[in-house]
């Protein structure tokens, strides 16, 4: 028989939006440039847009400068992007980076992504314009809560994991079951497996506080408005293409300045919805990870916390 090697490697870095999850990837990658270099794979699903920097916390060209970053900047604003996008164009990225013999680090926060690059991804319908409008006219007359009370009655699985506010969720789910009858929990558990090809080594970077958490939420995104966050809002709400119902401006931060250049709110307004906004989405991001044993936590603060990760790499690299 012929001998069995070990799957490839592959280094996942996730933890709630302002943790610090790029900053410490930068640090890990320094750390390893010399013995064994790594290349960044984006895990964020609005860092993938054109135009959406300073909200999405991007990295600035001198970091991707520096170190290899895939995934970020490969969309328009107004084209849509899904879980099953990034599958497909995580495994190229991922395949093409362990060709080079480097390790992936995947990093970032969108929860969805990582599932179904680990776990599978359901074979959906695809979308229908037709359905989806129908679904935003309902939204528009009753609002989205009202919708997911529509959806805890036919899927009560999917309801309980996807947010009263979460609107592309939301109107994916409905859509799947009036085109299907089926629910999309049920596609989602015959969902093939296609994370076994690689060894996962992954962390998850933890606040050590929520409250602290929540305070530096709010001092980064007034950094965010200081570096210029309304500015780029504007430009993308002034192409005239674009509208609240895109995806990318649907990302938190982005949402509530387009309200306040539609004239629905004040600036002040706009910004404390987009902090209790930011405050919300690390909610939800902490309550998927403590349900995912799969990942290590790390608290952030640690000292030489790049060191310790580095010699986790090597040794899980040599196993």
């Amino acid at each position: 028989m012929p001998p069995e090697f070990p799957a490839p490697l592959l280094v996942v870095l996730t933890g709630p939006t302002g943790a610090g999850k790029s900053a410490l990837a930068m640090e890990l990658a320094a750390q390893l440039e010399a013995t064994l270099p790594v290349e960044i794979v984006s895990v964020d699903s609005a860092q993938v847009y054109r135009g959406l920097d300073i909200g999405t916390a991007k990295p600035d060209r001198a970091s991707r400068a520096r170190v290899a970053h895939h995934l970020i900047d490969i969309r328009d604003p107004s084209e849509s992007y899904s879980a099953g996008d990034f599958v497909r164009e995580a495994r190229s990225v991922i395949d093409a980076i362990h060709a080079r013999g480097r390790v992936p680090l995947l990093v970032g926060g969108t929860m969805l992504y990582l599932r179904a690059l680990r776990d599978g991804l359901a074979t959906l319908p695809p979308a229908s314009p037709r359905v989806r409008a129908e679904i935003d006219a309902l939204a528009a007359e009753h609002g989205w809560e009202a919708l997911h009370a529509q959806l805890a009655a036919v899927d009560a699985a999917a309801a309980a994991r996807i947010a009263p506010q979460d609107a592309q969720r939301i109107q994916r789910a409905l859509e799947v079951f009036r085109l299907t009858g089926v629910p999309i929990s049920q596609f989602q558990r015959a969902a093939h497996d296609t994370g076994r090809a690689f060894r996962w080594l992954g962390f998850a970077l933890w606040p050590a506080s929520r409250q602290g958490l929540r305070a530096q939420l709010a001092e980064r995104f007034e950094a965010m408005m200081r570096a210029g966050l309304l500015e780029e809002v504007r430009l993308l709400h002034a192409r005239g293409d674009l509208t609240a119902r895109h995806p990318a401006m649907r990302a938190v931060g982005y949402r509530q300045l387009w309200q306040h250049c539609e004239g629905l709110c004040s600036l002040q307004e706009a910004v404390e919805a987009a902090v209790v906004a930011s405050a919300q989405l690390a909610r939800r991001q902490l309550t998927w990870l403590r349900r995912d044993t799969r990942l290590e936590r790390l608290e952030a603060g640690t000292a030489d916390l790049s060191d310790e990760l580095a010699r986790r790499i090597h040794a899980s690299r040599g196993a």
